[in-house]
Formats: C-alpha cells, structure tokens, sequence
C-alpha cells in the first residue's frame, strides 16, 4: 500500500462530511479504544492484524479480507492482542442521510444495511479474488479524492456508488442463489462463472464439463457474442484484477498466481501486450505518480 494514502489514525466517532468519509489506517502503537457507537454506517475491511472486535454483547475474531458492518447505534470496539504487528484497515463512514438518498434510486444500494440490521449478523469473510476487487474499488476511491483531475466530484459520487452497489451485490449473490429456473442463457451463465472463478482452471475441456455442453458451442457463442475468443475474454478479465491488485500490498508474484497464470513469462508477455508497460514498470509508475 502507498503510504501517502494512509492516514494519521483519530479517535474522533463523529462525520466532519454530510455524506461519507473513508480511511486507511496503519498502526503499531494504538491507544485504547473504548466502546462507543456513532449515527452513521460504518464499513470495516481488515488487511492485516491480530484483533478481535467486539460488536454489541459479542466478540468477532477477525481474518484479512473480512468485512464488518456496524450500523447506527451497535457498540462496538477492537482488541489488539499483538501491538508489534501492523494494524491495517480500510474504514468507510456513510450516512444515513446518504443511504436514504441511494435507496430512493434504488432499493439494491442498502440491500446490505437492511439485512445486517435485520440478522444482526455483521462479519462476512471473503476469499482473495473477492476481497481484491473490493479494495480495487477502494483504492480507486481514495485516489481520485486525492486527486486534483477535472471531473473529480463527478468521479467521486460515481466510487462510492459502485464500490457500495458492489458490496451489496456481493452479500447478496451470496445469500440468494440462483434458482434452477431463473437461470441465464449459456453466455450469461458462463460469464458469471468466469468472475466467480479466475483463480482456478477455466479451460474449455473444464467449462464444457461444468456445463454440459461441448467445447466447439462454447467457443462459437463468445467468438459471436464479443468477437473474441474465450481464451482472449479470460486473459483480459485476470489482466484486469491483477493491474488493480498490483496497487496493493501483494507481490506480483503472489497476484499472478493469485489470478490463474501458471507462470511469470506468460503473465509479463500477457500483461505487457496489453498494456504497453512491465508489471513491475506499472507499479514503479504509480509509486512515483503519487509520491
């Protein structure tokens, strides 16, 4: 993580913003936090650390990658156990003025808020790929705060409602499986399967085992429906993930691999053809750009 996107951690419990406020901290020495709560939503994503959270009457171990929602009026507070490990984390405060405003566009953006404030359940693990593409979606957020762009306030409304649509689209899919007769067509079935599957084998042989249908169909319905291969659809999709993931913390090692590429030259040929520049020549680049 670029330091110059970490903040200086306050014990302030109150939103200076109307709408939103959003932090990554990173700590060694904390003080005490005692329980409190707040009015607005928080969002809690854990990268790196060894604490539990207590939420209401309870107490949550916490994983990297877990994410926590504390809505309006639940007690809550971390326990350090370990001070000589960093304490990393993204937090997310939106309001619920804010929320009113998105559930009046539509009712999908508080899906989440809804369901925590009705099941009381408030900690979700994530796997890798899943947690990745929210902190992708952080990361962009927090960036383009810092930024002095043209079209930032535009920008910035546009993050934020994506990156809580995908939250909530997240918990959601989880939650709600498709049922057998509401499925999609092939493509869109397969598509789904793609997103949800970039860090295992998606071969063909592999895809028309899982869906019953032969190889040479499956080929014919991408090549017709995008003009490209599903090898090309593939490539792009883990591509994508592992440039935003390479603004992380993770090695490029660990994100190739992470993402489905049996090894480095073929990730380098495949990133560099895609992009015009090295992986490591990426990241230098957004080291320096925002030094």
């Amino acid at each position: 993580m670029r330091k110059n996107l970490q903040t200086p951690f306050h014990t302030r419990q109150y939103m200076v913003s109307q709408d939103f406020e959003i932090y990554y901290y990173s700590d060694y020495k904390l003080p005490k936090v005692s329980l409190h709560s707040h009015d607005y939503y928080e969002f809690y994503f854990f990268l790196e650390g060894d604490i539990s959270i207590q939420l209401d009457k309870e107490i949550f171990p916490i994983l990297p990658g877990d994410l926590l929602l504390v809505p309006p009026g639940i007690p809550h507070r971390p326990f350090i156990h370990n001070q000589d490990i960093p304490y990393r984390r993204f937090v997310f405060w939106i309001s619920q003025e804010y929320c009113n405003v998105l559930m009046h566009q539509s009712q999908d953006y508080v899906y989440l808020m809804q369901y925590v404030q009705t099941t009381k359940k408030y900690v979700f693990h994530n796997d890798r790929v899943s947690f990745n593409a929210i902190q992708s979606k952080i990361l962009r957020l927090i960036e383009e705060m810092q930024s002095d762009r043209f079209g930032r306030s535009a920008q910035i409304s546009l993050c934020v409602n994506d990156l809580i649509l995908c939250l909530n689209r997240t918990i959601y899919t989880r939650n709600v499986p498709r049922k057998k007769n509401e499925e999609l067509d092939l493509y869109q079935q397969i598509t789904e399967y793609i997103e949800e599957h970039l860090d295992e084998n998606l071969s063909l042989d592999s895809l028309a085992e899982e869906f019953y249908v032969s190889k040479y169909h499956i080929a014919h319905v991408f090549k017709d429906r995008l003009g490209m291969s599903i090898h090309q659809y593939i490539t792009k999709k883990r591509l994508a993930l592992c440039k935003e993931a390479i603004l992380g913390k993770a090695s490029i090692t660990e994100i190739y691999q992470t993402y489905g590429f049996g090894d480095y030259s073929s990730f380098y040929r495949a990133f560099k053809k895609e992009y015009g520049i090295s992986p490591k020549d990426y990241r230098d680049m957004q080291f320096i750009k925002y030094d």
